[in-house]
């Protein structure tokens, strides 16, 4: 009986063509999540800008009830005493106003969003 040679010098591991199929369909699979992903980064960014702005108006409505008047700076409303424990923080770059006056939206520069909703 002839033994089959061949078989005993194949090596056993993957070729360049199947390393390359695979890596092609994990950089296919990457670039259609991708948008995917910055799409949801985007939108908690606006949410979290939005609860800041929420907090903002919220603590300038007691502050102008309890005072006052028709305009209150930001750092009246910061402080351990005070309406707001800290500032807003930045979640994507943006600024907050300094003042809030009655009747004019809240905005942030950096962002589209505004208060009211």
């Amino acid at each position: 009986m002839h033994k089959n040679t061949n078989y005993k010098n194949k090596r056993k591991g993957f070729t360049l063509i199947e390393i390359l199929v695979v890596v092609g369909i994990i950089a296919i699979i990457a670039g259609l999540v991708a948008p995917s992903i910055q799409r949801a980064r985007t939108k908690s960014q606006t949410t979290a800008i939005t609860a800041n702005l929420k907090v903002l108006a919220d603590a300038a409505d007691q502050y102008l009830l309890d005072n006052g008047g028709n305009s209150v700076d930001v750092a009246d409303l910061v402080g351990a005493n005070a309406y707001i424990k800290t500032a807003p923080t930045p979640v994507a770059g943006e600024t907050y106003p300094t003042t809030i006056t009655v009747g004019t939206d809240i905005a942030t520069t950096g962002t589209v969003v505004t208060y009211p909703f």
